[in-house]
């Protein structure tokens, strides 16, 4: 388990801290990742799983780029998959049925950006929260709680 409060991070000390975040996750586990447009989201996910396809001895994919119009985008890791979901357009928790997301989630590590549809559902059980907020035009507010 990861908990960081309120840390101000520059990227090459956010890009320890997405490492230190890999080490912890484990399929099924959820990523919630929070903040105002431009603030990081996609950047922190691409250090993630840059970092999930080092630790597994794959190669990193050639670019990672926000799912922001095809909603969902996977990366395979032979033994699991990444899920990278942009919620910023889904309406209700329908459209998200309607894309498998919960029973994908089970066998996945699963990265959201503007998660805010999926807060309070007591369906996911295991996951962490990531709140970006920015600090300056080179560092970031980062806090992340994480729930299991």
């Amino acid at each position: 388990m990861l908990n960081v409060e309120n840390q101000i991070l520059d990227i090459s000390e956010t890009k320890l801290l997405a490492l230190k975040l890999c080490d912890n996750l484990k399929v099924g586990d959820v990523v919630m990742l929070q903040g105002e447009l431009g603030v990081g989201k996609t950047t922190l996910s691409r250090l993630i799983i840059n970092n999930l396809h080092s630790q597994n001895n794959i190669e990193r994919p050639n670019s990672i780029n926000s799912p922001t119009f095809p909603i969902l985008l996977t990366y395979d890791l032979k033994s699991y998959e990444i899920y990278h979901y942009d919620l910023y357009r889904i309406k209700n928790i329908r459209e998200l049925e309607e894309l498998d997301f919960f029973e994908n989630i089970k066998h996945s590590i699963t990265l959201i950006e503007w998660p805010e549809i999926l807060m309070g559902i007591s369906s996911i059980k295991k996951y962490y929260h990531i709140n970006l907020d920015l600090f300056s035009e080179t560092k970031r507010l980062l806090t992340i709680k994480s729930y299991k």
